[in-house]
């Protein structure tokens, strides 16, 4: 009888023991899909809006100054500079910036600003250096010679639509201290181009996008409107130089601030062309860096995202439930990257019929990126050699707990919200 009780206790302890990794992917499988799905309908709610809404709290339009950084020509130049010339706004002046008079992007702003004679338009060219960031160096000879109080600070290869100025302010509000927009990737002429789709529009922007629903909005340096004094009480724009990237700066400058970094309802494309995978890798481990020295309590979920993780605690819980292993991991992919190319289909975004299995690579690729960002400290942007804040543990986990605390209370208010608007 003694013997016969060690065993059923010894069995159940083994149970217990299977039981415990099971319940634990069973967990992460129910939370991540949901996280999953949720992140979805908040990203299409925001996106469903229609460009060009009304303008807020302006009587008149302001006049604008356009500040374009340019350094070499990327593909599709003339179309994305030409767009510079055609928006549909009253009074704006346009500043392109280079370093060097021998760029070879010269002739081509030369020639444009030749064909439209009657714009409003410069090319100034200087190399002040005053961080170790050649964009914003390249940037400030254009804030300092703008004439208006409102500026711009758009990349050479945003493509911007006619009413690109007036959907910037129909997103600015009282609280408001900046205006961004993501990348959205466009005109993919390769696999790998196309995985840049996938890396920027449905996984990128989606998240940006929530965190922006949450109250926690930040900034990329693709397009960024500044009422320009409230860069000057902060600082002036010098003040971007605090961090390798102007806009992770940005982004604190502006919640320094007590205000909100804002994103527009529909962002703007930029068109990507040939891209290789050496060229598409490389961007995104230097971002990946840059998430991880800027904002590291942010970057530290980008470990467990994406569909290959569930997928994988799919394939543990399983058993367990009576499921055929294999069609219920197919399935259930195969569920997860429809509703994901949905969203991409419902924003007007690039789709293929390829584009969920972009999207599987891209989230095999996810746990390798996260580790070469905590690995490395260097990159090389358009041939300069920059480097981020070196990882150290302690600091980091002090950084990141006082974050945490403001994150919970915000989160779960903002989701309220949602949920009532939603109701």
């Amino acid at each position: 009888m003694i013997a016969e009780s060690q065993h059923c206790h010894a069995a159940a302890l083994d149970d217990s023991a299977m039981t415990a990794p099971i319940l634990t992917a069973g967990f992460f499988l129910v939370a991540t899909t949901g996280v999953h799905l949720a992140s979805l309908a908040v990203a299409a709610l925001r996106l469903r809006r229609a460009p060009g809404a009304t303008v807020r709290g302006f009587g008149d339009l302001p006049s604008v100054s356009l500040v374009r950084p340019l350094c070499g020509i990327d593909n599709f130049a003339t179309d994305t500079l030409r767009s510079t010339f055609d928006l549909n706004y009253p009074r704006y002046e346009i500043l392109f910036c280079v370093a060097s008079a021998k760029d070879p992007v010269v002739p081509l702003i030369e020639s444009l600003m030749a064909e439209q004679p009657g714009a409003d338009a410069r090319l100034l060219v200087g190399d002040e250096r005053v961080s170790n960031n050649p964009k914003l160096n390249n940037v400030l000879k254009g804030w300092r010679a703008a004439r208006h109080d409102w500026i711009v600070l758009a990349d050479s290869n945003v493509l911007m639509p006619p009413d690109y100025l007036d959907r910037l302010f129909a997103s600015w509000r009282a609280d408001t201290g900046l205006v961004a927009s993501p990348p959205i990737g466009s005109q993919p002429h390769s696999v790998w181009a196309e995985l840049e789709c996938a890396f920027l529009n449905t996984y990128q922007a989606r998240w940006q996008y929530i965190a922006d629903a949450c109250g926690f909005g930040f900034a990329q340096g693709k397009t960024m409107l500044w009422r320009r004094a409230d860069l000057d009480r902060a600082g002036g724009i010098e003040v971007l130089a605090r961090e390798v990237a102007e806009d992770a700066a940005a982004t604190k400058v502006v919640r320094d601030a007590g205000r909100k970094v804002q994103l527009v309802d529909r962002p703007f494309p930029q068109p990507l062309g040939y891209r290789t995978a050496a060229e598409v890798w490389h961007r995104q481990v230097r971002w990946a860096r840059l998430r991880r020295a800027s904002f590291f309590a942010y970057f530290l979920p980008e470990a467990v995202s994406g569909g290959v993780l569930p997928m994988i605690a799919l394939a543990a819980v399983a058993p367990g439930l009576g499921l055929p292993l294999i069609p219920s991991v197919l399935l259930f992919g195969a569920l997860w990257y429809a509703a994901e190319t949905l969203l991409a289909a419902a924003a007007g975004w690039h789709v293929s019929a390829r584009y969920p299995l972009i999207c599987l690579l891209r989230d095999a690729l996810l746990p390798v990126l996260f580790f070469s960002a905590l690995q490395g400290d260097d990159f090389v942007w358009r041939g300069n050699e920059m480097q981020v804040e070196r990882l150290r543990p302690r600091g980091m986990i002090a950084r990141v707990r006082p974050r945490l605390a403001e994150v919970a209370p915000r989160a779960r208010q903002r989701l309220r919200s949602l949920r009532e608007r939603m109701s």
